[in-house]
């Protein structure tokens, strides 16, 4: 625009989002271990601001959650301002808007009919949460990019900066170390996490996460505009917004300018801003050749159309939020819990867990021993994401807490380290056909040796057996105390033999549910 060669509300606009953005990696980066058992920062804010985190959180729950009630704040803004946190302050929309440089619809055309799928989904996850069918961590935009970035990028990031500085060290001469060595020491102070981590289905969660990047090829903020119900809740709200645009003006003549830039096909043929699509970006403002588009606290007539969806749409996805439930429990899982399904210390009773649980994975981010990991259909097609302990990867660390603490909506109930140390998430289970001592007469006392409890769960009694050359030895067989078991799994990890464990950590006996043998 003539004149103007710094826009102020877009440069505003941008300022906030970067600031938000670089608020988002600080956290993000704080949410891993810093040598203590504390986390000293509230890491998991974005989720407490969450409106449709803890409206899907408290309906799961039917209780107030105190400490996702931050969230009104969100509620707020938006009936004053309209949907200004996903225009200013959204993460992932910032991000979306910053990769548009490289990633460009094919034609911006309006897909209006598009936009109802979002309040179906926003029907199906709230009637779901209130009747038992969890989805929310699927669909809720924070969810899918901390997700993606807790178990796909930070550590894919990690292991090349890592192999990089390997090469380096390695290879270059030593001016060059002289430089890269201190430039990595200080990497790993800052930004770098504290050990390299691997996940499960970490491709999965990158591919959700680049499919909302990747969307933008069909239309501009296309997951934003159609998909995400978060903001189909926020726009729901916005409608009742105080302020509001006002694009009209006879003086536009022919001019379709507004309507071609908006990015979230907010400007209808009539020049009217609606308030359900409207994020506040400004660029129409700041854009508008005759200066006429503006935004007050006075109501424009005629009133824009509302989208919505049709009602025999909206009373399907109620149905079937509502509905579906009650097939999950006609399944066998229902009644006999798999055994390789560990929860972490402090999880829940696993129906109240699974419908609390938003998927964010901050508490694998931040496992000290890499523990916990998304599960698949383990618990079900509404537990995946789910955390869940592989001992074979890594264990629950004896002196760590953390993972209780980052869970913003408690399903992973915050413990001290006491109370901790005695939560019973699991039993070892030794499998005397391929433990040495039993099956091959080969000495070998590493479970007992790492069994972190004060008194021991793993102990000896010696045995004669025959080894592989037939020749008859003493030998120290371990065996399992129940009573003293508290399944960290450090015995399942360190265990020597190749491939499967000898020694496996069940759900048998957990805590939650100590009246089940067999689990939950």
């Amino acid at each position: 625009m003539k004149g103007k060669s710094k826009p102020p509300w877009i440069t505003w606009r941008r300022l906030s989002q970067v600031l938000f953005l670089l608020l988002f990696f600080i956290l993000f980066i704080k949410t891993d271990y810093n040598g203590t058992d504390e986390i000293p920062y509230a890491v998991n804010i974005l989720f407490r601001i969450d409106p449709l985190v803890a409206a899907a959180a408290m309906l799961a729950a039917k209780a107030v959650i105190a400490i996702l009630l931050p969230a009104l704040i969100v509620v707020a803004l938006t009936l004053l301002l309209g949907r200004a946190f996903c225009g200013w302050l959204c993460p992932m929309g910032a991000l979306i808007d910053f990769c548009r440089r490289w990633i460009r619809p094919r034609a911006n055309q309006p897909r209006p009919g598009l936009r109802r799928i979002k309040y179906v989904l926003l029907a199906l996850v709230l009637t779901g949460a209130f009747f038992g069918l969890p989805v929310v961590g699927y669909f809720d935009p924070f969810s899918i990019l901390v997700r993606g970035f807790a178990t796909s990028v930070y550590p894919a990031a990690n292991g090349a900066v890592t192999e990089f500085f390997t090469v380096t060290y390695k290879s270059a001469p030593a001016w060059v170390n002289a430089v890269t060595e201190p430039l990595y020491a200080l990497l790993k102070a800052t930004i770098l996490p504290f050990k390299q981590k691997l996940f499960t289905l970490s491709l999965l969660s990158l591919a959700m996460l680049l499919a909302v990047f990747a969307l933008e090829k069909l239309e501009r903020r296309f997951f934003c505009r159609n998909l995400c119900p978060l903001g189909a809740l926020l726009a729901l709200n916005s409608w009742f917004s105080l302020m509001r645009g006002r694009a009209a003006d006879t003086r536009c003549g022919d001019c379709r300018l507004c309507e071609r830039i908006c990015r979230m096909n907010a400007i209808d043929g009539e020049k009217r801003i609606s308030p359900e699509a409207c994020i506040l970006c400004m660029e129409c403002v700041d854009r508008c050749p005759q200066e006429k588009i503006a935004f007050g606290f006075d109501r424009p007539a005629p009133k824009p159309a509302f989208a919505g969806m049709p009602r025999r749409t909206f009373v399907a996805a109620l149905v079937s939020g509502a509905v579906l439930p009650a097939f999950l429990k006609t399944r066998t899982i229902a009644a006999v819990p798999p055994p390789e399904l560990v929860r972490p210390p402090g999880a829940l009773p696993e129906p109240e867990f699974l419908g609390r649980c938003v998927r964010c994975a901050e508490c694998m981010q931040v496992c000290i021993g890499n523990a916990l990991h998304p599960a698949f259909l383990e618990a079900g097609m509404e537990g995946v994401f789910t955390p869940r302990l592989m001992a074979r990867v890594g264990y629950c660390e004896y002196n760590c807490t953390l993972c209780g603490q980052v869970c913003t909506t408690g399903a992973i109930r915050p413990l001290p380290l006491a109370e901790k140390q005695k939560t019973v998430i699991g039993l070892a289970i030794i499998d005397k056909n391929t433990c040495l001592p039993f099956a091959k007469g080969v000495p070998c006392i590493v479970c007992e040796e790492h069994c972190p409890t004060p008194d021991k769960a793993i102990k000896f009694r010696m045995a004669t057996v025959l080894n592989e050359r037939g020749e008859s030895v003493r030998v120290k067989q371990p065996y399992v105390i129940d009573r003293l078991c508290i399944g960290c799994g450090i015995c399942e990890t360190r265990c020597p033999v190749a491939g499967r464990s000898a020694i496996v950590v069940t759900s048998a006996g957990e805590s939650r549910h100590p009246e089940i043998g067999g689990g939950y």
